[in-house]
């Protein structure tokens, strides 16, 4: 397992003593929004970009090929789903959502920022004149992002 490429905190620590599976499980349960990748895997640029784009930075851990089998699975998949079909793989709140695929058709229906909002690793603001300086009420999102590569 090597170093994450972003996040931080004293949860990134290895264990020698540790299974793959026991520190991926720790790592999970430490960090509400965690992408699991490969150092090849070009797709977790774009997961991580998109994520960038709607304000939030996932803890990024590079696994290496034979630790990839101790990722839990989503669980809307088949048990027979290839550790290669889930790199990259994000976790929100706990959860595995799946690849890239899976986070690109959870922002197009919506419920990508409600989710992110809901583990709290993102806050959504409105944009007005309440002048007290408190907390403004968080919006809905009534469209999805449209990400266009260029």
């Amino acid at each position: 397992m090597s170093c994450p490429t972003a996040g931080g905190g004293s949860g990134l620590s290895i264990d020698e003593e540790e299974t793959a599976e026991t520190r991926i499980r720790r790592l999970i349960s430490e960090h509400p929004l965690i992408i699991f990748s490969r150092s090849s895997c070009c797709m977790c640029h774009v997961m991580k970009k998109l994520l960038v784009t709607i304000g939030v930075h996932p803890t990024v851990i590079e696994l290496d090929d034979h630790e990839f089998a101790s990722l839990p699975r989503p669980p809307s998949h088949d048990t027979l789903i290839s550790s290669r079909n889930l790199s990259p793989a994000v976790f929100i709140g706990g959860t595995c959502v799946g690849g890239l695929e899976s986070l690109v058709a959870l922002h197009l229906s919506g419920h990508l920022v409600p989710k992110l909002v809901e583990v709290g690793v993102l806050w959504l603001e409105t944009m007005g004149n309440e002048g007290n300086g408190g907390p403004l009420p968080i919006i809905e999102q009534s469209e999805p992002l449209i990400f266009v590569a260029v």
